[in-house]
């Protein structure tokens, strides 16, 4: 009898931790979605693979180069131009993975990720916050937070 109410309690202990899990899974799920970055300038769709969060951006305000660009690519989609892997400076910007590997922990923050600056082709340490009023707060920092800039992201639909 007693092995048998032993057995029991291990397995309502287990499916309350997996229960807990997923739980806290569904609350890491908020991230996912449309996102416009600060100044409207990008729309990032944030996704789960493997059980990390990623962002790749969707969708440019100005996804082609201006007329009299110095690249002389006027009317081309831009480019990674500044990645420091030259394999990888014709990719368009457009399907971009620019956020990777982040983990939910809790209390609307995901920690442990990198965010990829295409403007200068540069990874960072990130940290991302869901705020009370629904936008993200994406801070990118190198070795501290301390030492970073963080930038306003709102939710949007899938762009058309």
């Amino acid at each position: 009898m007693k092995k048998f109410l032993k057995a029991r309690l291990l397995t309502l202990c287990s499916l309350l931790l997996l229960s807990g899990a997923s739980v806290a899974n569904y609350d890491g799920d908020r991230l996912l979605g449309y996102w416009f970055t600060e100044g409207n300038s990008a729309t990032v769709e944030v996704y789960l693979k493997d059980d990390q969060y990623f962002g790749r951006i969707v969708a440019l305000k100005e996804s082609l180069f201006p007329a009299g660009h110095e690249s002389g690519l006027e009317g081309q989609p831009k480019v990674d131009r500044n990645n420091p892997d030259p394999d990888k400076q014709s990719q368009t910007i457009v399907g971009l993975n620019m956020l990777r590997g982040f983990a939910y922990m809790g209390n609307n923050k995901w920690k442990k990720g990198k965010i990829y600056d295409p403007e200068n082709g540069k990874d960072y340490d990130c940290n991302i916050k869901l705020k009370d009023d629904g936008s993200l707060s994406v801070r990118g920092y190198i070795g501290l937070s301390l030492f970073g800039r963080t930038t306003i992201w709102r939710r949007t639909i899938k762009p058309s």
